[in-house]
Parts: C-alpha cells; sequence; structure tokens
C-alpha cells in the first residue's frame, strides 16, 4: 500500500487507470463472492483517496464512487455498510478541484431506503438503518456548500431524506435516551439509531440557509400528516422542539408561518389534528426568541383567532360544512372546547414574545376581529383572575378612544367577563320595567374574591362608565350596553357599598345631564337622563325598600306625564321624539339625592356616603386629545399627583404622555421660552480627527477627545 500511494503521488496522471484497475477487481471480485478482497480493494481506494489530492482526483472519485455503488446495490448487509463506510469518509474529505459532473441522487435514494430496513435479524437491520443515516450525513456535507452540485434542499431530494430521519427518529421514541459515561461517549457503535438520526438532523437545520427552511420543514408536516402523529401531539412537538433549537434564531419566525398555513390548511380536519398542530405552535412560541413572530405578527393572530372561531362555529353547527349539511366527520364538543382552549393559551404565549407596544395594538387587533362572536362568554368563578389589573386597565384605556365602536366593543367585553348567570340577554334594551320579577334574573351572594374584586376597581369602573356617557359620539348601542354594565354589576358585584355608589353615580349622570358643562346634543342629554331613570328604576327593586321605590316611581311618573323625552321609550327608539333644546328642568321630574338618602338611610345604608355627590376622579390621561390608535398613546407613563376627591380610595392612575401630547404643549408656548433650558445638556457631535470642530452653536472644541471619554446623559446612553 505504502508503494502504491508513492507511485500515485509521483505519478497523479496515472491516478484514474489505478481507480479504473481496482473498480474492475473490485467488482469480479464482488460477483465471485471473494468478500476477502473486496475489502482490499476498498482499502485501498479508501487510502488512495484520503493521501491524494492533485488536480487528477475527479476521475478516480468517479472509480470510488462507482464501487461504493456496487457495495451499496449488493444484498450482503456487510457490503452495504462496508460502501457506507467508505463513503462517509470520503465526504468529509474536502476536494481542491470541482467537479461539474457529479451526482449523489443514487446515493440520496440508497441511504434513505436502508433507513428503512426491515432485515428480520433486528441487530442487523439496525446496523444497515445506522448505516443509511450516517449516508445521508455524509451527502449532505458533501453537497450543501458545493454550489456546482444539484442543490440537496430541493424537494425531490427533501423529500426522501427528511422522512428517513423522522421514521428512525420515531422508531426510538419508546427506548430511554441514555446519557453514556465518559468511557463510552466516544464509541458511537454504542450510539442507537434514534441518537444517531436527531444529531444528524440537527446538524442539517443547523445549516438550512433563509432560503432552505421551507424545504426542510415542509416534508416534516408532511411526515406528521401521513402517520396520523399530530393528534398524539408528543411526538410532533419533539420534531419541531428540535428544529426550533437548531435552525439559526432569525429564521424561527419562517417555521411559525408554515405551521400557521398547515393549520389552515387543516380546517376542516377533526379537532384533534387541528389541537396538536396548535399545540406545536404554542411550544414554537415559548421556544424562539422575542420577535421571532416577523413581520407579520397581526398574520399570526388572525390566524389563530380564525381558528378559533371555526372551532366556535363548528361546535354550535355541529358540522365542518358551513351550509348546515351533515358532515361526514363527526364534531365532538369536548375536542372542540379542548382546541379552543389550545388557540388561546398558544394567541398568549405569542403575546408574551412581544414588546408592551405591539402587545397593545394585538389586543386591539383581537378586539376588532372578536366583534361578531360576542355571544362566546367567559366562564370565571373569580373576578380577580378573570379581570387582573394588567388586562383590565389597558381594556378600559380603549373606552377612551375616539372609535365608538371601539368604545362599545370594550363594553361588551366587560359584559361578558362580568356576566356569569347569562343576565346579558334580559337587558337587551332600555325600558322602564315594572316589576323586574318578570325577568327572572338570576342573582348570587357576592363572594369575598368579588368584594376585593370591587374594592380595588370599583372606582375604576365607575369613573369609565361616566366617561362613557359624555360621549358625543356615543348611541343607541352604547347607552343599552351602558345599561346592562350598571345591571350586571349590582347583580353579579354588588355588596352595600357598592349598591350606594352606584346610586350616587346614576345621579351624577342626571346632574352631568342636567348642567351640561360638556355642551352634549340634545339627544345624548335626554339618552343620559333616560338611561339614569332606567337604572334607578331597576336598583330600587333589587334593593326591596318601598319608600325607595316609591320615590322613584314618582319621579318617573311625573315624567311620563311632563317630559316623556326624559324616558328610555321615547329616545331608545328609530325616530325620537326630543325638543329642540333641553332647558334646565327643576323639581319632580328629577331624582333628589337628600330624598334618596334620606329613605334609604332608615333602611340602614350609609347615609354620609349618599348625602356625598359622586365626582368622577379625572385624570390628565381624561383630558387628553382623544386617542385614535393605540400606538399614540403607549410613549411614557408618569405618575400624577392624587387630586382632592371624596373618592379617597382611588389611587390616580398614571398619565400616558404621547407625542401628540407634547406637540400639543409645545404649541401653547412661545417659542422664546425653550431657549432657557440649558443646550450644554444636549450631547454634543463627535470631535473631529482634526481637533477643532464646530459644536453647532457657534461654539468650537480645541481638541479631539477619545468616544470613550465623551460624557453622554444617561438618556441618550442605550
Amino acid at each position: 500500500m505504502e508503494k502504491l500511494t508513492f507511485y500515485a503521488l509521483s505519478a497523479p496522471e496515472k491516478l484514474d487507470r489505478i481507480g479504473a484497475y481496482l473498480s474492475e477487481r473490485l467488482s469480479r471480485d464482488v460477483a465471485r463472492h471473494r468478500y476477502g478482497y473486496v475489502c482490499i480493494a476498498m482499502e485501498a481506494l479508501d487510502q488512495l483517496l484520503m493521501a491524494c489530492h492533485c488536480q487528477s482526483i475527479n476521475l478516480f472519485v468517479e472509480s470510488f464512487l462507482k464501487m461504493v455503488r456496487k457495495l451499496l446495490e449488493a444484498d450482503k448487509p456487510n457490503l452495504q455498510i462496508l460502501g457506507t463506510n467508505s463513503f462517509v469518509k470520503f465526504a468529509n474529505i474536502e476536494e481542491d478541484t470541482a467537479s461539474y459532473h457529479r451526482s449523489y441522487d443514487f446515493f440520496v435514494s440508497r441511504f434513505s431506503e436502508m433507513c428503512h430496513s426491515s432485515y428480520e435479524d433486528p441487530d442487523i437491520r439496525t446496523k444497515i438503518r445506522m448505516a443509511g443515516i450516517n449516508g445521508l450525513q455524509g451527502v449532505v456535507r458533501k453537497t450543501v456548500n458545493d454550489d456546482l452540485q444539484s442543490n440537496i434542499w430541493d424537494p425531490q431530494h427533501m423529500d426522501k431524506i427528511v422522512p428517513s430521519l423522522l421514521f428512525n427518529l420515531q422508531s426510538g421514541e419508546g427506548t430511554e435516551s441514555r446519557s453514556p459515561s465518559p468511557l463510552q461517549a466516544s464509541e458511537k457503535e454504542k450510539e442507537s439509531p434514534a441518537e444517531l438520526t436527531e444529531r444528524c438532523f440537527r446538524e442539517l437545520l443547523g445549516r438550512a440557509a433563509y432560503g432552505n427552511i421551507k424545504n426542510a420543514v415542509t416534508p416534516v408536516l408532511m411526515h406528521l400528516d401521513n402517520h396520523s402523529l399530530w393528534e398524539g401531539k408528543t411526538f410532533a412537538v419533539r420534531c419541531f422542539k428540535i428544529i426550533m433549537y437548531s435552525i439559526q434564531s432569525q429564521h424561527s419566525h419562517l417555521v411559525i408561518q408554515q405551521l400557521l398555513g398547515h393549520l389552515d390548511a387543516n380546517s376542516k380536519n377533526s379537532a384533534t389534528v387541528r389541537a396538536g398542530i396548535v399545540e406545536v405552535l404554542l411550544e414554537a412560541a415559548a421556544i424562539a426568541s422575542s420577535g421571532s413572530v416577523g413581520p407579520t405578527v397581526l398574520e399570526v393572530f388572525n390566524t389563530l383567532l380564525r381558528q378559533l372561531r371555526l372551532s366556535v362555529d363548528y361546535e354550535l353547527t355541529g358540522s365542518y360544512d358551513a351550509s348546515g349539511n351533515i358532515g361526514i366527520k363527526i364534531i365532538k364538543t369536548h375536542e372542540e372546547r379542548q382546541l379552543q382552549e389550545a388557540v388561546i393559551r398558544t394567541i398568549g404565549s405569542f403575546a408574551n414574545t412581544l414588546p408592551t407596544y405591539q402587545r397593545s395594538e394585538v389586543m386591539l387587533f383581537i378586539m376588532g376581529h372578536t366583534r361578531t362572536r360576542t355571544h362566546s362568554r367567559f366562564q370565571t368563578t373569580n373576578m380577580l383572575t378573570a379581570l387582573p389589573n394588567s388586562f383590565l386597565e389597558p381594556l378600559l384605556s380603549f373606552s377612551l378612544m375616539e372609535d365608538p365602536e371601539v368604545r362599545l366593543l370594550v363594553l361588551t367585553i366587560l359584559l361578558s367577563v362580568i356576566d356569569r348567570h347569562d343576565n346579558t340577554p334580559k337587558f337587551s334594551s332600555i325600558s322602564i320595567i315594572s316589576d323586574i320579577s318578570v325577568l327572572k334574573l338570576k342573582v348570587d351572594k357576592c363572594s369575598r374574591q368579588d368584594n376585593l374584586f370591587m374594592k380595588k376597581h370599583a372606582q375604576q369602573l365607575y369613573r369609565h362608565i361616566y366617561l362613557a356617557c359624555k360621549e358625543q359620539s356615543s348611541g343607541p348601542q352604547h347607552f343599552e350596553t351602558l345599561y346592562t354594565l350598571l345591571a350586571l354589576i349590582s347583580m353579579e358585584l354588588a355588596n352595600e357599598e357598592v349598591v350606594v355608589d352606584l346610586i350616587r353615580l346614576a345621579l351624577a349622570l342626571q346632574e352631568l345631564a342636567q348642567t351640561n358643562e360638556e355642551s352634549l346634543s340634545v339627544y345624548n342629554r335626554c339618552a343620559v337622563h333616560a338611561l339614569s331613570a332606567a337604572y334607578l328604576n331597576l336598583i330600587c327593586q333589587l334593593t326591596t325598600v318601598p319608600t325607595f321605590c316609591q320615590h322613584i316611581h314618582e319621579v318617573i311618573e311625573m315624567r311620563q306625564k311632563e317630559v316623556p323625552f326624559l324616558l328610555p321609550e321615547d329616545v331608545f327608539i328609530e325616530n325620537p321624539k326630543l325638543p329642540a333644546s333641553l332647558e334646565k328642568l327643576e323639581g319632580d321630574v328629577l331624582f333628589q339625592q337628600s330624598k334618596i338618602t334620606e329613605v334609604l338611610g332608615g333602611s340602614g345604608y350609609n347615609t354620609d356616603r349618599l348625602a356625598t355627590p359622586y365626582i368622577p376622579q379625572f385624570t390628565d390621561e381624561d383630558r387628553l386629545s382623544k386617542r385614535k390608535s393605540i400606538g399614540e398613546t403607549i410613549s411614557l407613563q408618569v405618575e400624577v399627583e392624587s387630586r382632592n376627591s371624596p373618592e379617597k380610595e382611588e389611587r390616580t392612575p398614571a398619565e400616558e404622555i404621547t407625542f401628540e401630547t407634547l406637540k400639543n404643549a409645545i404649541g401653547k408656548y412661545p417659542s422664546n421660552i425653550f431657549p432657557m433650558f440649558s443646550l450644554s445638556a444636549l450631547p454634543r457631535p463627535p470631535p473631529s480627527p482634526s481637533g477643532t470642530i464646530s459644536s453647532g452653536y457657534g461654539q468650537t472644541q480645541s481638541r479631539s477627545v477619545p468616544v470613550y471619554e465623551m460624557k453622554f446623559p444617561d438618556l441618550c446612553v442605550y
């Protein structure tokens, strides 16, 4: 062998003839079953290949690959393994010269076939499969960076390589993953097919560039489809954990996009299949780094919301067919419910990867895309967990937006969370009900958790109800929803203190419409009066204090005679019967705070609190110009000092200072005020190498200062 190697190195032009001779000998020995000589010939080919790197190597490689092919085609497992081992050695050699005509298509096909070996002897079968895995790894290593070879990432190759790897990965599902001792770690023959497969799969994915991710992931999706592996979830989750951890992090969003597309493609598949895909999405979102959703943030949530909507439709109609025809597949309600829960968890997981400003935009997006699903209610027993501060505050902030549809949607969401006894349909319209027992309302005693919730958030809710009544763009639906919200709070969350505050709020709304400091339209003033009357009519019957009910009914009867346009029956109709203008009202057509305090005080209610007019605690947030989008408002939050108010319990929320606010504020002051601020606090431009620069304010710097010695204000340093 030493002489042969020396000869080949001395006369490289003879390499091709040496290769051809060895190839001929090997073919003859294989045919004659002289396997000892076969091994000698392959060893000679291997050693010559390792030693020679001259320009003539290409022709020798052709002979070598011809021999490997011959061995792989043999029906003897040992010859197949021998040929594979030689190919793997060759794959690790970096060739000096490129080859324009070499093809590895046969090797991809043959190694993939070996990965699926069904040889009777289990030990030999394992060896053949492992040889196939190693062979595929060798093909990838040899071709992945060679621009002259056919692209290994093409579907024709990936559709063979990836399923072969997944087949072996799945075969090892039942075996325990071993952690070899240091003595065993170097012995690759101790490695199981599943462990070897995972290592090869990770290497393949790690080499995938941006444009190759799709071709690498599509066969995974197809394999899971073809073998019904979504239902079990475990293997599918494992596959995508490997994918997400192996690919370059900046490509994560491509995998997520493919999963979303696959979820859409399976919209009419069983709930267990869709739930499996959603669970995989959930895991992918948890693994991916912040912002992994990529440039199509809203597309992600749009897809998930669409699936949620479809699932609810399937559950309600009992069919995958939108026309209502009986579907071939039977809808299983509990499976659809599990899917819906999985989608909601996944939406939350994706939202957690986003920065705060995007979370708020996504919340608004979700609200805008769930308007048609208002009949789908939350089921909760604890308001503290259903409406945590982190959700309630941004939700209520949307109620101050300019868009009346968004404001209405916020109210609808609040109703769906608060209503735990399905009372909402009973308040679908505002009216004066003489006997509320006909409504058959379901009322439970307020729990300790509900009391804690109201103690913490009641003033917030009252304030936003009050502010909602001041909106010029509010229409009949807004007032009907506000009435329902007041009614639900009274039945779901009311203790004695809450009842007192709600009555004070209703009286404050009457005062709002009466004084008209907000310059509301005649319709809005009449609507607020009607809302106040309808609610006081309801709450007086809920309190069951006869004298309170008597006062409310007397005022309502007087209004019916003299000012019917202050009652809901004349306001919330298609053609409201309104006066041209609304003068200040007096006397018996108004609900009297003093009278209500007197009658309720006799029944043990807190007269001091009842006698104190409700004054909403405004924040600077409420005084800002109307917000058209969430992005305008999420900028900077500054704590503001609490204002003097009877409502001592409420801490003033943080003021949201936006770009628009600052711009408007600057516009109010003369331009000569701002030079008073020290411009020296601003970062000066970097010094020039020449040693003298202009600072931009008529000053100069005489010497160059290294960048690392320059002093910048903290706000300018990232």
